[in-house]
């Protein structure tokens, strides 16, 4: 037998090895990289939401969960959203010109909204992630101002925010409540998380 015929079995040997070893590697990387790729319920976490506001009465909040944070649809009545115009001396971020919770440009408005009647938000406090409680009732009220016009506290550490979410001055929270992307479907569906049409 000659040299050159043990070295050609010897490579076919290797080749045929080096095959099985990469097709048993690719088998083994597969199963384990996929792990990286998301959960479902990761996935359905970030995804937008879709809300039916139609059974909102003036005066009544409704929450959702997006991206597992409570989100705030708050239907204003008339007198809630002609009150805010009065609050902004008060107020440390009256036009939302601070970056911490970026405000959309079509929520940098008195009323924080698309729509005047109804505000979205996301119902953390900007301290330490406490979630405010509603004090919509206006008037003297434990823990709040003799003038309070209706809005949110946190009962944490005493933070007050009004009707649209803005912070009042010489409280712990820096900052308004996040308004977070949305848009609306039609009159009666909001879409949370989203804010353009695909």
């Amino acid at each position: 037998m000659s040299d050159n015929a043990v070295d050609q079995g010897k490579r076919t040997w290797l080749i045929a090895t080096g095959c099985a070893g990469a097709v048993g590697g690719v088998a083994t990387a597969v199963p384990f990289v996929s792990t990286f790729a998301p959960s479902e319920r990761a996935k359905a976490a970030g995804a937008a939401v879709e809300v039916d506001i139609s059974a909102i009465k003036p005066g009544e909040k409704l929450t959702v969960e997006w991206r597992g944070k409570p989100v705030w649809v708050v239907r204003r009545t008339p007198e809630q959203v002609a009150a805010l115009k009065k609050l902004d001396p008060q107020l440390a971020d009256p036009n939302s010109e601070r970056k911490a919770y970026p405000t959309p440009d079509y929520a940098k408005n008195t009323h924080r909204s698309i729509k005047e009647e109804f505000f979205v938000a996301v119902g953390i406090c900007s301290h330490l992630g406490c979630s405010p409680s509603d004090k919509f009732q206006t008037g003297a009220q434990p823990s709040l101002p003799n003038d309070w016009a209706g809005g949110f506290l946190c009962p944490c550490h005493g933070s007050t925010f009004d009707m649209a979410g803005r912070v009042f001055k010489n409280v712990p929270a820096p900052d308004n409540l996040e308004v977070p992307p949305h848009m609306y479907l039609s009159d009666a569906k909001l879409l949370i998380g989203e804010d353009k049409k695909a």
